[in-house]
């Protein structure tokens, strides 16, 4: 199990019981807009089940974020694969009514320095839709820099979107030999 602590809030290993928390932050479209599509909208009890059978099985890649007792959001990454392997893809939602409270910067900032810590991640990186400048203040205020733009790289709900591109080196990393 794993249990990140910060001032606003912990990120930790994901719980059955996390289910109803789960659906009430989760069921939003402006939650839902911002994510890939494998993100049900509506997100209903049984999404958040299948969900948690999954992710309640120590899955160390992705995490709840806690505030107050509560799951109110998600972070985790994806390993790379092949020449990629030592990077990861890093994600991330929270409930809208907790947005602006600096809670999933100090989120990213957890997960990240434990991926680097535990783990043999070289770069963590983000691809936010552009036009999310919430998430683009996260990364940048979590130490992550901007190095691109990739026009027209995805469709969500039938809409052409940029992506943006951010990225954190980890400058402890080491190749192992």
């Amino acid at each position: 199990m794993i249990a990140l602590n910060g001032v606003r809030c912990t990120v930790r290993s994901w719980r059955r019981s996390d289910a109803q928390s789960l659906v009430t932050h989760a069921d939003n479209i402006n939650v839902a807009k911002h994510l890939r599509d494998r993100f049900p909208h509506p997100y209903t009890r049984e999404d958040a089940r299948a969900f948690l059978k999954h992710a309640a099985t120590d899955d160390p890649t992705n995490l709840a974020i806690e505030v107050a007792g509560a799951a109110v959001g998600a972070i985790g990454y994806v390993p790379g694969r092949d020449v990629e392997r030592f990077s990861a893809e890093v994600g991330y939602w929270l409930g809208e009514s907790l947005w602006g409270r600096g809670i999933v910067t100090e989120a990213l900032g957890l997960l990240t320095e434990h991926a680097f810590a535990k783990t043999n991640v070289l770069r963590m990186f983000a691809l936010p839709f552009a036009d999310n400048a919430g998430s683009a203040r996260v990364l940048e205020k979590a130490g992550y820099t901007r190095e691109g733009l990739l026009r027209s790289s995805s469709v969500k709900y039938g809409v052409i979107k940029d992506q943006l591109l951010f990225a954190r080196i980890n400058p402890a990393w080491t190749d192992g030999s």
